[in-house]
């Protein structure tokens, strides 16, 4: 298809042509071009359809403010919908498809809702599909999820990279039009470093679509002066294609970069980033929106935003049609008709709702006063307009100006409200603008392009000399202030067809008076009644004319009617950019232990524990399933001595002359009294009494404590003891430093650890029972010198040590113990292993530690001491803590040993009914024992400590079973814990 609509002049690359396909036809373009531009060269007018009623759509606008023309981009995997065409830079290769149909574009079955409008007005799914109700699941969701959403997306995995990144600047300036040029180059001149973002590939804002001048030269001309000297100072920073698209807190604004969308293939380079911009000043000069006025089917491709068709002739070289007529109520109107007519466009009647005479000669053209168009004709592409006086005029573009909306967004997203202004019908940013943020230009509602040149300087002035810097004197570049005169003139009341205002979703003025009609009169109500805004414009195009139409209804002015304020972001932004790098695998961070290496060279299968990997067990040959590798190593560590990685448990150093006493206060239990040398079980509890987490503490010195926390808590309990140390006793000599990434530890367990650890242990450390106890804990030296810690502590039951050595010896530790171990068969074992031997042991963890149980529920209720003050001892005592009929933590086993128990059982007394009135209990952790060969379990059951022996059921409605249980010692294996003081 040749380039029919293609005019001179422009910024494009004419010595260049790119090919590119639309629905699988080929067509050119050139380098400089958007997709819409090159579109409507090729005289491609449809493009889309609507949401709703699935109604053919052309291109509206020429920018981010786009609501109709949504394609998907690309092929395959790299498939991309919802893109907007006016802001999809044009490369080699390009394919593009239209959205939004079933069957083809031109001849949409979905276009059937047309006709069905007058049942799908305003809230219709507030008022339908609600009867019968059984018809929902089975005819209406599935017939409307049919029928939602926009773009398709590929169901493949996005194979583009995204990245994230930080940067610093003194000033921000957002918007590279004139206003941010200027203010760029001000306080670059100043010494300040600057960052100047602008969403365009080409900046310069409207310069780059305007013939006025600037300096003596054509505004384009001036902006790329500007632009080199920006780039040639050190101190800025130019991004283009990057898109500022929200204010934070503390001077941060979010910022998205698009490095390789214009690329047919990025080559690994990252697609987009997204960055975090600190600024300590920013000046919007986001510029301005322009609206469009409400009328008879005004929703037809060729139907255009003035300002946009000026851009397409001025910038891209494009003209939209060959009989292109301008309605508008103001002056910029004018100048559209004017650049069209100058480059050669037939202008068949500029129709202004004003009495006024012309702003501008514009030859050839009938200047129709006191009119509107009530109607247009053309459902595929626009034929003819009908104005309120009965005339017909013949076009195929329609290009509408009803003023122009200075773009707020940015100064909303700290809840600031606008305020309007009736020179310019619109509204502007309040008083309550994000910290360190000031507005110019036409942002600020300055619409001439000298003024908004003067606010540049100006207000950059202002921003780096709070800054320090010294305000720089150049004068202004001589520039226009061109006519501005707007009436404010919303919809054509003569009208009897349906006059769109929010095009995408196909929300009309009649939808607004409806939603008056039935109560819905704020606009919050407005805006979800009628979904006006809830789209990917965020209603940049629609808000205003809809507010209008409201505030008529209503009797009220547009400021008492209210405007909806804006949050990010300001234009969509991919989850693949929010997620960055955090994909697949590095979805979220994660750590390695220690003896991660040596783990996966020996065939270690994995699982995530909090944001660590372990290992969960040791395959070997043989084997046929998970189960048998845990049942091997639980036996082999009981019958002689495996080795485990603990290292990700938490440890804090606690050092200070008032390190005792500080322990004393967050444990339960007693620390105080703590011999060096020697390690205590301590229970934590919140401020209400539950309990919080478990670990031992260990004395190495007089002041000087290493703490171990559970895997899953120990950056909760880190900033508990900060709390408590800054916050509740701050008069204490302690200090804390966590050291969990420094020491790796490993679990010695079983008969032959003592045998295991006398081969490693240097020869000058006694590690016989009576010299190193049970509950001991050491400095040592390992291998010859290593320095190292050891504990004789036992989470498995068994006699066992657990030895630490510096985290970067890890590795080389476990290869060291394994080969020590090989004449007593020693097994490495996993977390499997490791939870089946604490259950039959009956030590509480994580499953028995939620949140929800106290020191008395677990049988530990004489640890809490009433002799001394500590965290959450008091409220302990409360009688529902500690009533005679609480659950306790005690041991199950099924009568049936054959049958396996389930976690989250419920306990009920033999001959009741299974409801939550005869509940008892629940089982928390469930093993099968390879020692007693048969399931048993942990749990909760009402004065289970008193009903050794009793025979309850244990019922899961979650899996439709039921089974008798026998209450017994949580302790299985050794209760007298003969093995782990041998």
């Amino acid at each position: 298809m040749s380039q029919i609509n293609r005019i001179s002049g422009g910024q494009i690359d004419r010595a260049q042509e790119v090919k590119f396909t639309f629905n699988g036809k080929w067509m050119r373009g050139h380098p400089g071009d958007t997709l819409a531009s090159a579109l409507l060269a090729n005289g491609q007018r449809l493009v889309g359809r609507s949401f709703k009623y699935h109604r053919p759509r052309g291109i509206f606008t020429a920018g981010s403010e786009e609501p109709n023309a949504l394609v998907e981009l690309r092929n395959g995997a790299h498939q991309e919908p919802n893109t907007r065409a006016t802001v999809t830079e044009l490369f080699d290769g390009l394919h593009a498809k239209s959205q939004n149909h079933r069957g083809s574009l031109e001849h949409d079955m979905m276009a059937v809702t047309d006709f069905m409008s007058p049942f799908l007005s305003a809230g219709f799914y507030y008022k339908t599909f609600m009867w019968p109700r059984a018809f929902w699941e089975k005819l209406y969701e599935p017939i409307i999820r049919k029928s939602a959403g926009l773009g398709r997306l590929s169901m493949q995995e996005d194979p583009d990279v995204y990245d994230k990144g930080y940067l610093h600047c003194d000033l921000l300036v957002i918007g590279a039009g004139p206003t941010g040029l200027m203010a760029a180059l001000t306080a670059g001149r100043a010494g300040a470093r600057v960052i100047l973002a602008d969403e365009d590939f080409t900046l310069g804002g409207r310069l780059n679509s305007e013939t006025l001048e600037v300096g003596g030269m054509a505004g384009a001309d001036w902006a790329k002066e500007a632009l080199v000297e920006l780039a040639a100072m050190d101190n800025v920073r130019l991004m283009a294609r990057t898109t500022v698209y929200g204010a934070y807190d503390h001077g941060v604004y979010g910022a998205l970069e698009r490095c390789t969308d214009h690329l047919a293939s990025s080559d690994g380079k990252p697609r987009q980033i997204l960055w975090r911009v600190t600024s300590k000043r920013a000046v919007l000069s986001a510029g301005a929106t322009e609206r469009p006025i409400a009328f008879g089917n005004n929703d037809r491709p060729g139907v255009m935003l003035a300002g946009s068709v000026r851009s397409y002739a001025n910038r891209y070289g494009v003209t939209p049609g060959q009989q292109v007529a301008v309605f508008t109520n103001n002056d910029d109107g004018w100048r559209t008709a004017a650049d069209l007519v100058a480059k050669g466009v037939h202008v068949p009647a500029i129709i202004d709702v004003r009495d006024a005479a012309a702003v501008c000669d514009v030859p050839g053209a009938r200047h129709i006063r006191n009119a509107g168009v009530v109607d247009t004709v053309g459902r595929k592409g626009l034929k003819s307009v009908t104005l309120t006086d009965g005339q017909v005029i013949p076009v195929d573009c329609l290009a509408v100006s009803g003023g122009w909306n200075p773009n707020v967004h940015l100064t909303c997203h700290q809840r600031g409200r606008p305020t309007w202004r009736d020179d310019i019908s619109a509204f502007v940013p309040g008083r309550d603008l994000p910290p360190g943020m000031a507005v110019a230009g036409a942002a600020n509602g300055a619409m001439t392009l000298a003024a908004a040149l003067a606010e540049g300087q100006s207000v950059a002035n202002a921003q780096i000399e709070a800054l320090g810097y010294k305000p720089g004197k150049a004068d202004l570049p001589r520039a226009e202030d061109e006519p501005c005169d707007c009436v404010p003139y919303w919809h054509v009341r003569e009208s009897t067809k349906r006059g769109w205002l929010d095009l995408q979703n196909d929300v009309t003025v009649k939808d607004v008076k409806q939603s008056h009609r039935e109560g819905f009169r704020s606009v919050e109500h407005l805006k979800r009644y009628t979904t006006l805004g809830m789209a990917t414009d965020q209603g940049k195009t629609a808000n205003i004319p809809a507010l209008a139409i409201m505030a008529e209804c209503t009797g009220k002015t547009i400021p008492e009617t209210g405007t909806t304020i804006f949050r990010p972001p300001y234009t969509p932004v991919p989850i693949g950019a929010l997620g960055g790098r955090s994909r697949g695998r590095d979805f979220r961070p994660y750590r390695l232990t220690p003896s991660h290496v040596w783990a996966k060279e020996n065939g270690a299968t994995f699982v995530e524990v909090g944001n660590w990997l372990r290992a969960q067990w040791f395959a070997r040959p043989g084997e046929t399933g998970w189960r048998d590798s845990v049942d091997r190593e639980v036996l082999a560590t009981r019958k002689s001595v495996g080795i485990c990685d603990v290292t990700t448990l938490g440890k804090i150093d606690v050092q200070g002359k008032d390190a005792a006493a500080f322990l004393n206060k967050v444990y339960a239990n007693g620390f105080a009294k703590l011999a060096v040398g020697r390690v205590r079980y301590g229970l934590m509890l919140r401020e209400d009494g539950i309990a919080y987490d478990d670990g031992t503490t260990a004395r190495m010195s007089e002041n000087h404590f290493v703490m171990t926390t559970t895997t899953a808590n120990a950056v909760l309990v880190f900033r508990r003891l900060e709390f408590a140390r800054q916050c509740l006793w701050p008069d204490m000599d302690v200090h804390l430093i966590s050291t969990t990434d420094g020491w790796a530890q490993f679990a010695v367990a079983g008969p032959n650890a003592r045998n295991l650890l006398r081969k490693v242990v240097d020869e000058a450390h006694d590690l016989s029972n009576e010299a190193f106890p049970f509950m001991a804990c050491g400095e040592v030296t390992v291998c010859n010198g290593t320095p190292a810690r050891l504990f004789r502590i036992s989470f498995s039951g068994e006699l066992a040590y657990e030895v630490a050595v510096p985290a970067r010896y890890g590795n080389a530790m476990m290869d060291v113990l394994m080969q020590a171990g090989q004449e007593f068969d020693a097994t490495p074992y996993g977390t499997e292993a490791l939870g089946v031997m604490r259950i039959e042991k009956g030590h509480a963890a994580g499953n028995e530690l939620n949140g929800q149980t106290t020191a008395h529920n677990l049988g530990m209720g004489k640890m809490v001491s009433q002799t001394k003050e500590c965290i959450g001892n008091v409220l302990t005592q409360r009688p529902e803590m500690l009533r005679e009929d609480a659950v306790k933590l005690v041991g199950f086993r099924p009568v049936d040993r054959e049958r396996g128990l389930i976690a989250g059982s419920h306990f009920i007394t033999k001959g009741d009914a299974a409801s939550m009135d005869n509940d008892q209990g629940w089982m928390s952790s469930v093993a099968y024992s390879p020692s007693l060969e048969h399931s048993v379990g942990l749990g909760f059951i009402k004065n289970g400590d008193t009903r050794m022996g009793e025979i309850v059921r244990a019922v899961s409605p979650v899996h439709g079973t039921e089974m008798e249980v026998e209450i017994v010692s949580a302790h299985f294996i050794d209760p007298a814990g003969d093995r782990l003081r041998a």
